[in-house]
């Protein structure tokens, strides 16, 4: 696969919204291509409307820095490497629930980013939309 399409979003989409349903927990479901845009989105029936910018921001964080929101959160700390990057990039979030979508050759492709419960329930359908 060279680049994330409309389909492979949707499909992703999908799978997390299943899992959002499964825990019962309303949640917006952000997915970009490689370069951090928009692909496509999701906001499930009473999802937090401030989660919106969120799951955006987890999306783009994930992809343009190609790791893990919650691994830019441990190098983001007071004297880490990347304190204060939440800050560049129009703004970035810095805590669990954005993944980048990692092609079979090894290369990101994109990401995912979802908000709207804990952390840990972000994170877990965030997973979701890697499968």
């Amino acid at each position: 696969m060279s680049a994330l399409t409309l389909q492979e979003a949707e499909d992703r989409t999908a799978a997390g919204l299943a899992k959002a349903a499964e825990m019962g927990v309303a949640m917006n479901i952000a997915v970009v291509d490689a370069g951090g845009h928009l692909l496509h989105f999701s906001r499930m029936e009473d999802a937090w409307l401030g989660s919106i910018d969120i799951a955006i921001r987890k999306a783009r964080t994930a992809a343009f820095f190609k790791m893990p929101t919650a691994a830019i959160g441990e190098l983001s700390q007071p004297g880490g490497d990347l304190y204060n990057v939440e800050v560049t990039n129009g703004g970035l979030v810095s805590f669990g629930g954005g993944l980048p979508v990692v092609a079979a050759d090894g290369r990101v492709i994109g990401a995912v980013g979802v908000s709207g419960g804990q952390v840990s329930e972000d994170t877990v359908v965030a997973e979701a939309c890697l499968v």
